[in-house]
């Protein structure tokens, strides 16, 4: 009898443990393949500190093909075109087509610059969400520190990914206060959150004090409920709207430097895929994170569908934290193994957040069990330690990515915040 090919599309954080979780879980009973659009894993996290060169990108990158074969997963990187899912089948960028038995969708987002005029590396903001843009951002900021003046740094609407935009807004004032020029540098914090905090998650603990209380100590002006209308060379645009919807300022914000994060949608491969995707183009999964047409199709991360949290006067959308990801991950590799031995899948993800945001010289981090509201925990601290246990969580995962290891490290992290359970970054 052959083996079932399961593939997983894309080598992200969710797509790498995932391929590593699924041959852990089916040893050599499945045959396993990696696509993707590159040979390397970065580390999406320390983006804000290669945007202002406290890390070298070739420090947060894994080149996956020698960790793929000794994991003996099939790995490619010409990357995929299109998604068949009514003939079960990955057609790649070079017109091949690979057929499968499951496939896992892990592809992260499109990052949808172009829904707002002159936004993106393309236009006249700077970008931390990959490797290459942050690069491209440290190479503005030289620039910069040579001529300050105001920076602008923040979401826009539809974003659904808060937290590098606060912690890239303090790693810049850390800096500048290093530099010894923040007295030249006028800051503001513009997004599409109801209020500073909320984090696409309605607050986690006291996020809402803890954060604007670091926004005052750190002279940031805030801008929320925010749309932006366009951004021009050194003029953003901005409305502000009232909790009706309605217009309530017009802001027009020079700036010497900004960083915004744009709006997500799903990628070209699977957007559009009728019964596959919502709208803006993320994966429909169930609770098992398996489709409901197509139920040999997985999904995890940024590429799922999930609904906000409510309400709110500006479009926020709900983020994927690690762990959540990686509790999605987790189910997808016992629920394949339960069809794959002619089971009905049974395990859900847990969908609990923990994240560490690093601000430079200090930090919060929080935990929400579960990650929508209301939560059995729901608990945020702040300080100095916060920035050191960012430091060590990037070396370890690093080290765990390079192994080709598939331990849960955010239910590690989690448990250890929890006081349930010791936690060594060096083991």
């Amino acid at each position: 009898m052959a083996k079932p090919r399961i593939i997983v599309l894309g080598a992200g954080l969710g797509g790498t443990i995932a391929a590593y979780e699924l041959r852990d879980a089916l040893k050599d009973n499945a045959d396993i393949m990696l696509i993707s659009e590159s040979d390397d894993y970065w580390f999406v996290p320390s983006n804000p500190w290669v945007a202002v060169r406290w890390r070298d990108t070739e420090a947060t990158r894994v080149n996956l093909p020698p960790v793929m074969a000794k994991k003996k997963i099939d790995f490619t990187s010409i990357g995929a075109k299109k998604v068949h899912p009514s003939s079960n089948e990955v057609e790649l960028n070079d017109g091949k087509r690979i057929s499968y038995d499951y496939l896992v969708i892990a592809t992260g987002p499109d990052l949808a610059f172009d829904e707002i005029e002159g936004l993106g590396p393309d236009g006249h903001t700077v970008s931390i969400c990959q490797a290459a843009h942050a690069e491209e951002a440290a190479d503005v900021f030289d620039a910069f520190v040579k001529n300050p003046g105001p920076i602008i740094v923040g979401a826009v609407q539809g974003a659904s990914c808060f937290g590098p935009a606060y912690e890239f807004a303090f790693i810049l004032d850390t800096e500048l206060r290093r530099r010894k020029i923040r007295d030249q540098v006028p800051m503001t914090f513009v997004t599409s959150e109801p209020y500073i905090g909320h984090l696409g998650l309605d607050g986690v603990g006291d996020t809402k004090g803890l954060l604007e209380s670091e926004l005052r100590n750190r002279h940031i002006k805030w801008v929320t409920n925010a749309k932006v209308s366009k951004v021009g060379d050194g003029m953003m645009y901005v409305e502000e709207v009232d909790t009706d919807g309605s217009q309530k300022q017009q802001h027009d914000l020079p700036f010497g430097y900004a960083m915004m994060l744009p709006a997500f949608r799903g990628v070209e491969a699977v957007r559009d895929v009728e019964n596959l995707v919502n709208p803006r183009g993320f994966i429909l999964v169930d609770k098992h994170q398996r489709n409901p047409t197509f139920q040999n199709v997985y999904a995890t991360g940024v590429c799922v569908a999930i609904p906000p949290t409510g309400p709110t006067p500006v479009p926020v959308g709900v983020p994927k934290t690690g762990f959540m990801i990686e509790s999605m991950v987790t189910a997808i590799a016992h629920n394949i193994k339960e069809q794959v031995n002619g089971q009905e899948p049974t395990y859900e993800a847990s969908w609990n957040a923990i994240c560490l945001a690093d601000f430079g010289d200090s930090g919060v981090a929080f935990v929400a069990q579960p990650q929508i509201p209301p939560r059995n925990v729901n608990w945020a601290a702040q300080g100095k330690w916060v920035h050191l246990a960012k430091i060590g969580f990037e070396k370890y995962f690093l080290r765990k990515i390079r192994k080709g290891q598939s331990e849960p490290f955010y239910e590690k992290l989690f448990l250890h915040a929890l006081g349930i359970k010791k936690l060594r970054f060096d083991d």
